[in-house]
Formats: C-alpha cells, sequence, structure tokens
C-alpha cells in the first residue's frame, strides 16, 4: 500500500481491511483475514494471510474467493477454513501455514454456515469439537435453499412480530449451533499427517425453541465451546422479540468419549431478577465454569452489562461480580465482552470509557458475596480495542487487534501481568502515515453540558496551520446510546471530512455510552431536551474557544439518532448557525417509529408505547411538530431496505423542504439498509455528502478519480 497525498474517500473505501488476527497455541503465528476492494475492476479479493509475530512479517495462505474464518487446528501450523461455493454449499477446508497452496476439503456441507468454533479434545490433536451457526427448518434440520418448492405467490402471512428485523423480512428458518467431531484419519503412505474428516453435525438447539446467534448481528460472540460442552445466549422463547430484550444463558453438556457425541438439553443459567439482554458467554479453559454478560432492565438494550459467573458443576450457582443492594453495584463500566485468561484465573474484560475502548483485567475466584478488588486497566485511555486473544498456552500475554482513528487496523501484544506496556506488533497503515494522516490531528476537548462536562473528539486537516480559520463539520452520531470513540469507521470518518478542509467536532453528549450508566440513562424521555442542550453548549464554546474554527461556514451531520437530531435542530434555533445539514435515515416524525422493527426501543426512550399514558412524550420529542420553523437547506439520505427508520422519513423530510422552498437533495440506495456498505454506494455517499457541504462553505468540489457523480433522476 502505497503512501497517500490526501486521504479522500476513495483511498478510505479501497484499503486493505484487515480481520482480528488470531495466534496459534504456540504464539509465534497470527492468521487473519484482509479485504480488499478496487474501483478499477469493481471487485473485492479476499486472502487469508499469517502474520511472524516477532517480526511482523506477512505471508498468503490462499486468495481463493470465497474463502473466510481462518482457525488453528491444534499445536501446528494447520489451519480450517471455509469456502463458500456459488451453490450455497460450504467447504470445510484443511491447509496449512508452512505449506502455501497445499489444501484438501475436510467435509462439504450442503448449505451456507458461518462462525466457526473449534476445541481439541486429546493432546494430539487428532479429535477437535466443531460447533458452526446455520439456518434450521422449523423440524431442526438443516435447511437448505434447494429443498425449497417452488413458489407461484410472493405472499407473506404474519400473526405475531417481527415481521421485519433490520434488512429482511422474517421467515420460518433460525439461526442454529451445529455441533460435530473433526477426526484425523491414519495417514496415507505418501503423507506426514493423516486428513481430517467431520462427522455429523448435529442441531444441539433442536426442540428447544431457542435461537442463535440472536439476530441481526449475533455471531461468535453469542456461544462458545470447550471440551464437554456449548454455552450460548439466546432469546427468550416466552417473550416477543420485538417488544422485549430478555435474554438466557444456557449451557448443553457433550459427551465426546465415545463414538458418536451425546447431547443433554440446554440448561438455564442466572439470577433472579436479571430480566435484560445476555451476551458474551464464555468458557473456562477446563469447561466447568461460565462468564457472560447481562442487563438488569427488560426491553432497555443499553442497560448497563453486569458481570456473571456460573459453575456449571453445580444445579444453579451464578453469581453476580460487584452486586450492590441499590441496583448499581461498585463497577461503572459496562464490559461489551469478556474472555479467560489462559491459565483460568482471570477474566478480560473490554469496555468503553470516555471515548475510548479499553482493556480491563479481574481476578477470579471472588467470595461468595461476588466483590472481587475492581477490574485493573491493562491499557490506556487511547485508541480501541476490539479483541482479545490469549497468545499461546501458558502464556501471560496477550493478543491484542485494534485501531484508532487514524489507524484502522493495529496488532499488539500486552503482558496480562502489567508489568509493560503493549508492543505494537503490526500497524495497517503504519499509524496514519500510509493514508497521509498523523496523531498531531487529533485531540479532544471537554466543555460544560446540561448537567455534567461533555467530551468530544477534534480533528485537524493534515495541512493545519494555526494562523488560518477553518469552516467546521460538526457530527452528531447515532444510537442515542453510543458515542465517538478513538476508533477507525468505513462509513462516518472524521478523517475524511478534515482532509476536505473542515475541523471536525464530533461530541459525546447527554446519552452517549463510556461516561457512567447514569449519563447514558439520562436520555430517557428527554431525546431533544439534554442533548440539544449539549450540542448548543458545545457550538457555544466552539465559538468562543477555538479561534481556528469558522462557525459562520459550520455544517452539521448526523445519521440515525443523530438524523433525528438534524431534524430536532431544524425546527430549532441551533439549526440556523448551520450552512448545510446533512440527515442519513433520521426520524422525521415519532410516531413513523411505529413502523420500526424493534418496538422496545421507542417504547423504552419514551417512556412506553405510544398508545398509553405516555403518548405525550412521543408528541413532545417529535420533530415533526417543528416543521415550520424549517430554513436550512439539507441533504436528506434514506435507503429503501431501512426497516430500523423506514424509508417513507426521509421521504416525508424531502416532502416538507421542497414544499417549503427550501435547497434540498434526496440520496437513496434501493439496496441498502440503515447503513451504506457496499463500496461503489458509499463511495457516491460520499461524492454527494463531501460535495453537498463543500457548495456552503466555500470549499472546492470533491471529485473521485474513477467515478463520476449520479445523475438527478428528474
Amino acid at each position: 500500500m502505497a503512501a497517500a497525498d490526501k486521504f479522500t474517500p476513495e483511498i478510505l473505501l479501497s484499503a486493505p481491511r484487515r480481520s482480528s488476527a488470531s495466534p496459534n497455541s504456540l504464539g509465534n503465528l497470527a492468521v487473519y483475514t484482509v479485504s480488499t476492494y478496487s474501483f478499477e475492476s469493481h471487485q473485492k479479493t479476499s486472502e487469508i494471510k499469517v502474520m511472524d509475530i516477532s517480526s511482523g512479517t506477512q505471508s498468503l495462505v490462499t486468495n481463493a474467493e470465497g474463502t473466510s474464518e481462518p482457525n488453528w487446528l491444534g499445536g501446528g501450523n494447520e489451519l480450517l477454513w471455509l469456502k463458500s461455493m456459488e451453490n450455497g454449499h460450504t467447504q470445510l477446508v484443511v491447509g496449512s501455514a508452512d505449506e502455501v497452496g497445499k489444501s484438501y476439503v475436510a467435509a462439504l456441507v450442503p448449505a451456507p454456515i458461518s462462525d466457526v468454533k473449534l476445541k481439541a479434545l486429546d493432546a494430539d490433536a487428532d479429535r477437535f469439537a466443531i460447533v458452526v451457526s446455520a439456518k434450521a427448518k422449523l423440524d431442526g434440520s438443516l435447511y437448505k435453499k434447494e429443498d425449497e418448492p417452488k413458489k407461484y405467490s410472493t405472499g407473506m402471512l404474519y400473526e405475531s412480530l417481527m415481521v421485519r428485523h433490520w434488512d429482511h423480512y422474517v421467515k420460518p428458518q433460525r439461526n442454529a449451533l451445529w455441533h460435530g467431531i473433526l477426526r484425523r484419519q491414519k495417514p496415507h503412505i505418501t503423507e506426514n499427517l493423516g486428513r481430517y474428516s467431520l462427522g455429523k453435525l448435529t442441531n444441539v438447539l433442536k426442540g428447544s425453541g431457542l435461537e442463535s446467534p440472536i439476530p441481526s448481528f449475533g455471531g461468535k460472540d453469542h456461544f462458545d465451546i470447550s471440551v464437554n460442552g456449548v454455552a450460548f445466549v439466546a432469546k427468550d422463547p416466552k417473550l416477543n422479540p420485538a417488544t422485549n430484550t430478555k435474554c438466557n444463558f444456557y449451557h448443553v453438556f457433550i459427551d465426546t468419549s465415545g463414538e458418536e457425541p451425546t447431547y443433554s438439553e440446554p440448561k438455564k443459567y442466572g439470577k433472579q431478577g436479571m430480566e435484560g439482554a445476555s451476551s458474551s458467554p464464555v468458557l473456562s479453559p477446563d469447561g466447568n465454569s461460565a462468564a457472560f454478560l447481562q442487563m438488569k432492565e427488560n426491553g432497555y438494550e443499553s442497560d448497563r452489562n453486569r458481570i456473571f459467573l456460573s459453575n456449571l458443576t453445580t444445579s444453579s450457582t451464578t453469581v453476580e461480580l460487584f452486586e450492590l443492594d441499590d441496583g448499581k453495584g461498585l463497577w461503572d463500566k459496562s464490559p461489551g465482552s469478556v474472555g479467560w485468561s489462559s491459565d483460568g484465573k482471570s477474566l478480560l474484560l473490554v469496555a468503553e470509557d470516555k471515548g475510548t475502548s479499553r482493556l480491563f483485567k479481574l481476578d477470579v475466584p471472588v467470595d461468595e458475596q461476588g466483590t472481587p478488588g475492581l477490574p485493573i486497566p491493562l491499557t490506556p485511555q487511547a485508541g480501541h480495542v476490539d479483541e482479545v486473544q490469549n497468545l499461546g498456552v501458558d502464556s501471560s500475554y496477550l493478543f491484542l487487534s485494534g485501531s484508532n482513528l487514524v489507524d484502522n487496523s493495529i496488532y499488539s501484544i500486552l503482558d496480562s501481568t502489567g508489568s509493560a506496556e503493549a508492543r505494537v506488533v503490526s500497524s495497517n497503515s503504519r499509524n496514519g502515515s500510509f493514508f497521509g494522516l498523523s496523531q498531531d490531528q487529533v485531540s479532544e476537548i471537554w466543555f460544560q453540558g446540561s448537567s455534567q462536562k461533555v467530551h468530544a473528539w477534534v480533528m485537524k486537516p493534515s495541512n493545519f496551520s494555526s494562523d488560518q480559520k477553518y469552516p467546521l463539520a460538526y457530527l452528531i452520531h447515532g444510537g442515542p446510546q453510543g458515542a465517538w470513540n478513538d476508533q477507525w469507521s468505513t462509513r462516518w470518518n472524521p478523517a475524511v471530512f478534515a482532509e476536505q478542509g473542515y475541523v471536525v467536532v464530533a461530541p459525546n453528549p447527554t446519552g452517549s455510552t463510556g461516561y457512567g450508566q447514569s449519563f447514558t440513562d439520562a436520555i430517557k424521555e428527554s431525546w431533544g431536551g439534554l442533548p440539544y442542550q449539549d450540542l448548543v453548549s458545545g457550538f457555544a464554546y466552539i465559538k468562543e474557544s477555538m479561534d481556528y474554527v469558522d462557525t459562520d461556514r459550520a455544517v452539521a451531520l448526523g445519521a440515525s439518532y443523530g438524523g433525528y437530531m438534524m431534524n430536532w435542530m431544524q425546527g430549532h434555533a441551533l439549526g440556523k448557525e448551520f450552512k448545510a445539514l446533512v440527515c442519513h435515515d433520521g426520524v422525521f416524525s415519532m410516531t413513523n417509529q411505529l413502523a420500526s422493527d424493534e418496538q422496545y426501543f421507542p417504547n423504552h426512550d419514551l417512556g412506553g408505547p405510544y398508545f398509553t399514558e405516555h403518548q405525550d412524550s412521543w408528541e413532545k420529542w417529535n420533530p415533526a411538530q417543528f416543521a415550520a420553523n424549517w430554513s436550512t437547506p439539507m441533504l436528506v439520505i434514506h435507503n429503501e431496505l431501512d426497516y430500523r427508520l423506514p424509508i417513507s422519513e426521509g421521504l416525508a423530510m424531502f416532502n416538507v423542504l421542497q414544499q417549503k422552498g427550501i435547497q434540498s437533495r434526496f440520496l437513496t440506495f434501493p439496496d441498502e439498509n440503515h447503513w451504506v456498505l457496499k463500496e461503489e454506494n458509499s463511495l457516491h455517499w460520499h461524492l454527494e455528502v463531501i460535495n453537498w457541504i463543500n457548495s456552503f462553505v466555500g470549499l472546492p468540489p470533491y471529485e473521485a478519480k474513477r467515478t463520476k457523480r449520479l445523475e438527478v433522476q428528474n
């Protein structure tokens, strides 16, 4: 990858994207995938690569089309990966990091599968337990698309929620976890090692009424595997998934001592009074204990994640860590993931912390009250930890995958004893230099908000000069319970706007995550209240304290809740401070959230369902009520497959803007959902957004090298 003269959307979207890396059991190699899109050939390539951890040198394992999800097999350098076939079938391929180009098919599954996890069942690595996720029919058997009978009608009938979820209509098939045994056969006379073959795959959820991974975004983070079982989380089957978030933790005991495995029924573990979502189930190295995260409140997807430990060898022993009678607990962080150290004596927690994502270590076991010492931070308050893995067996070292605002992929190693700082093994962009970016562009500000100090990230152009003034790009995040973090993004990347010549300010107002649970909770029944006041205060701070920012040339942009805020600002005084706005998949009418897929979300944030005594809250924070005040030019973006906030929201905005004679444009992608993910579409998204805002602040137009702007349709 050659160094860029200027970081543009084309560079953002065509830069190699690395997955998190997984070290082998010896701790000397790490495997990962790389995907790269070419705007010249209009094609994406995928590679599986291996990196020598000590030197950082990388080598190609395979670039065969359809390959994904490499996993280490045992203590050597053998790998297993998936290969998707055009007919929807999936191959399990075994190869080696030592012998590139040599591989064989260990199994063919006649359906799409994903989320591979492996566990060695013996020291010689001759047998592995394997778990994958795949769709199951109502009878629990593997769903194969070719088995579908030909239909002469497109009608679909429903009698309960959900009808649609995220970007698809809900069908009878459900996600399921499939367990099997991968066995090494005796070697042929020309082979050093025998080849692996896969036995029968068994649906461990069959007949339970449970679904895991949980749609739409669940994957490997929703289950785990040990030598004697599978742990997973699933929505409570007694409750409607559209109006409830309650999930439970389950464990299936598996006996692999015989010729064929035998399976117990899924057993639920938990603690009474915990009614919220569950996530991140992980089994201890010996398989006898499990840790998982769960929220307390049903219907609130941004409640604080609490940490639980279950002893799987007893009837029902589950302990909540840091529990207090006040219900808030001793630790105010909300971890997003939990894992075990290689010796099973510590938990590894990743949690947001003031605009960053940090790694914490917690020693176990705990006393009967579940009150250990507070977790110890192992990483500084900078960057974003995406994934943590043990660096080999019986090692205190950890392998971290992460990113920051100028680097899209960083691999590092860290001693979990805390004796030294993390050592970077590989930086995909050499700390941003390949993108023409540097850490000098990134800074932070704190300003007084409606109830407490509010944090914001600031990003300046790479050619910044303190004696010049720059237009402002005010970025409002979605969620609303989310945050701008020191993290790379290919969708809303502050550096893209900074390199156009803006000073970017990305605030984390009331409702944001990572600043304490009470700050997150405070947005309830205050969507256009406290966060709006924070944004007003932030703009005033910029005006008064950042003399290099020209607030007379300011634009604001937001998506989802950020799009809601664009509409709310339009109807209120702050909207008049901006030359132009960009609203991506935002909320125009609160009542139209009744057409959204996950009804628990507005029900919680607005106090209750619309048809109850809480209707006043829905109306109070409804941007449509203030449409008469709209006057700022706005680009509206809304996609056809957005079932979170249906496209009628965007069309309603555009109708209002056009009828009021306000300069406006409407951009839509019929094949995209709440996000714009396809590279060609994303490039056009950036073209339209950047040229829209640039035209109002005196910056030159942006022209992509390999594509032209979209033609107006009318």
